[in-house]
């Protein structure tokens, strides 16, 4: 793409709606920016208990959301194979259910609503539910299997801005949104700051998206526009193992701590719902009366939970939007809105897209795409449904000999499991390559290299969103020295190696610090001791 400042279309948000916008904009031929203040998916999109929903969750309540999660879910497994997983869901009914009024009645309720929104949903026997997950509450006295599944948000997201970028789009991350270029009633473009480098720069495009999720209320706040969101902050527990490896719902009205989610190599516990003052959002801190109410909540659906480590505790805020009449955010529709400014506002040139949720991103961004080439005056359908995702171009992830020479080794197979399709990139070329850097997840000194060199990564956190680096039962503990020097060389400057290790390590603690005790309270003093060592660790040592 020649390197100017004109754009057809200004994306502001790198969660997975801008990058879902930014691919659906980019395909249908306009020339695209999407700017972010971080890295993708730093927001709600990474902070959540990344389930594949069915929408049986809303079916009682909110059949238009139901409808929308099936059938994105159904579009998901096709375009993103190498994203999901298809655990299978299950949502029980306990004997205190009973008392609270979503007992055995509430699951035929529960049964037609699913039914009616077109989710293939069947009651099955205790007897039949404890054989599908040994791990559930074996006091169940109902059981619902639905078509639930887990997703990888990180993965989701780099694919997306991946396949924005091949088509032509401009990608702009840790580009932080200043203000509007305006002039009269309309929008003309964005000023912005380069957050790494401290240099402002204006670009200019006739349509202007904000799909920044709850900091979409300010982004608007900069044109004079009021959007009357909601922040309802979520909180999460991470197990040191995977637990479950069936998606576990509580049958009954939402409530905390009311799903368990496996995903790769741990299981997550979700989610609280309160309101916080929009000036929280950036830093949010489980407290540890949220962590003491998900336990409490969780070993209802599995009681090994008790007994199980807890890795860390994290939160982020759903876009939701509302007025404050509900104060946990429980009743409010995840039903997706987009907004043109110029007839409702009369702010020509602007468009919002925020509510919804992960499951809808691809509605919604399709929704705002049409929204966008209305304004621009051109008809190109929407072909985002049925074009796979990079990574999951064949339809399913391969891992066996015909991607690598000879006999494939465990880091090879997992970065064929994140990778998908394109593992092909991922150069083995040396027994150096293939030697493991994080043997929690099963990431290379090649995939690393690749993550650089292919998918942006600047720093270990973008590295972990992209690779899972650090994220298993260690929490870092045993590889981030590796992983940053592998890094720092990676980006061409080794000296950058302790300030990578000791910017991600100040992350991860502030994850662990929530859940500090027994044996993450461990943990935490073996990485202390650890790290007292000055000598650097080489790539065969630990």
């Amino acid at each position: 793409m020649p390197d100017n400042k004109d754009f057809d279309v200004i994306i502001i948000g790198g969660g997975i709606t801008g990058a879902g916008t930014a691919r659906d904009c980019a395909m249908r031929g306009l020339k695209v920016l999407l700017i972010e203040r971080g890295d993708i998916a730093t927001g709600a999109t990474g902070r959540n208990h990344g389930l594949l929903h069915s929408g049986a969750r809303y079916a009682v309540k909110d059949s238009e959301s139901a409808e929308e999660c099936i059938r994105e879910n159904k579009i998901l497994r096709s375009i993103a194979s190498n994203c999901v997983e298809d655990t299978g869901g299950l949502f029980i009914t306990l004997p205190e259910d009973e008392d609270a009024g979503f007992g055995l009645d509430y699951q035929k309720k529960f049964l037609e609503a699913c039914n009616k929104a077109g989710i293939e949903a069947r009651a099955i026997s205790p007897a039949e539910a404890k054989s599908m997950e040994p791990s559930v509450n074996p006091a169940l006295i109902g059981a619902v299997v639905v078509p639930d599944g887990s997703v990888d948000p990180f993965r989701l997201c780099t694919a997306n801005v991946t396949d924005a970028a091949l088509h032509g789009a401009k990608i702009l991350v840790y580009t932080e949104f200043l203000d509007f270029i305006r002039e009269g009633d309309t929008i003309l473009g964005v000023k912005v700051l380069d957050t790494r480098t401290g240099v402002k720069a204006e670009y200019r495009a006739p349509v202007t998206v904000n799909a920044a999720g709850i900091w979409g209320h300010g982004v608007a706040q900069k044109a004079g526009i009021n959007i009357g969101m909601y922040p309802a902050k979520g909180a999460l527990l991470v197990f040191g193992h995977r637990v479950n490896n069936v998606v576990i719902n509580r049958c009954r009205k939402s409530a905390d701590g009311d799903i368990l989610v496996p995903g790769d190599s741990v299981t997550v516990i979700g989610t609280t719902s309160t309101k916080v003052p929009f000036e929280e959002c950036d830093n949010m801190e489980v407290t540890p009366d949220e962590v003491r109410l998900l336990l409490r909540e969780g070993c209802a659906l599995c009681p090994a939970l008790a007994t199980t480590r807890i890795l860390r505790a994290y939160a982020g805020v759903r876009p939701l939007v509302a007025d404050d009449s509900d104060p946990t955010g429980r009743s409010i529709s995840r039903g997706i809105v987009c907004l043109d400014h110029e007839t409702r506002d009369g702010v020509k040139g602007f468009v919002s897209i925020t509510g919804g949720k992960l499951m809808t991103y691809r509605l919604m961004a399709e929704l705002a795409t049409d929204a966008v080439c209305s304004k621009l005056g051109v008809n190109k359908s929407c072909q985002t449904a049925d074009t796979p995702l990079p990574g999951s171009v064949d339809g399913r992830i391969q891992t066996n000999s015909k991607r690598f020479e000879g006999k494939p080794t465990l880091g090879q197979k997992s970065a064929a499991g994140r990778q998908g399709d394109l593992v092909g990139k991922i150069h083995f070329e040396s027994e150096a390559d293939k030697q493991l850097v994080c043997e929690c997840e099963n990431v290379t000194l090649a995939e690393i290299k690749y993550a650089v060199k292919e998918l942006g990564v600047r720093n270990l956190e973008d590295l972990r969103r992209r690779t899972r680096v650090g994220m298993g039962t260690c929490q870092g503990t045993l590889c981030i020295r590796k992983a940053a020097k592998a890094l720092a060389e990676a980006l061409g400057d080794p000296s950058a190696a302790p300030k990578l290790a000791a910017d991600y390590l100040d992350e991860r603690w502030k994850g662990m610090r929530a859940v500090g005790w027994g044996d993450t309270l461990r943990e935490m003093e073996f990485m202390q001791r650890v790290y007292k060592f000055e000598k650097p660790y080489s790539y065969d040592e630990i």
